[in-house]
């Protein structure tokens, strides 16, 4: 039986849509994902659809409120989490906010990005396969499966 964990992943546009709005994780070093650098997002709540799960936790992570955001894709990631556990995300572009991102959270600092620049800072290896999808500007959402062990990603499949 498949049982992920499920969560979102967003991608904040800056207004003029040449930087995205990364958190570096750097706050906590027992951290699965210190060192790298990554969209907002988290976990999803029981009583949350995955449009209000995205707005809450960019709100919490970044001091901001979407107005207009759109579903890039899903991904399945079978083994990512460090037991194993596997992960449904819902990823998103968001594409107009409210008011000024923090320069921090609690898992650590924000910072705005060119997007041609992105792919050269330290990131999940399977985040390299999705992002240009993100970005690419068909309107289509994805849809992809990467199955991961001990820490990489096996394959990487998807649709449109």
């Amino acid at each position: 039986m498949y049982t992920p964990i499920i969560g979102t992943l967003g991608y904040v546009l800056s207004p003029d849509a040449r930087q995205v709005l990364l958190l570096c994780r750097n706050a906590r070093p027992d951290d699965q994902h210190f060192g790298k650098y990554n969209g907002l997002g988290g976990k999803m709540r029981p009583d949350e659809d995955v449009r209000s799960c995205m707005t809450r936790e960019i709100e919490e992570e970044a001091g901001i409120v979407c107005l207009e955001m759109n579903l890039r894709g899903t991904i399945s990631w079978p083994g990512f989490g460090p037991g194993g556990e596997s992960w449904l995300g819902f990823i998103f572009l968001i594409t107009a906010f409210s008011g000024v991102p923090k320069k921090s959270c609690e898992e650590g600092g924000l910072a705005w990005h060119r997007l041609e620049e992105i792919s050269r800072l330290p990131m999940w290896e399977g985040d390299r396969f999705f992002l240009p999808l993100v970005f690419d500007g068909d309107p289509r959402p994805f849809h992809g499966v990467m199955p991961y062990s001990q820490g990489r990603p096996v394959s990487w499949s998807h649709f449109r």
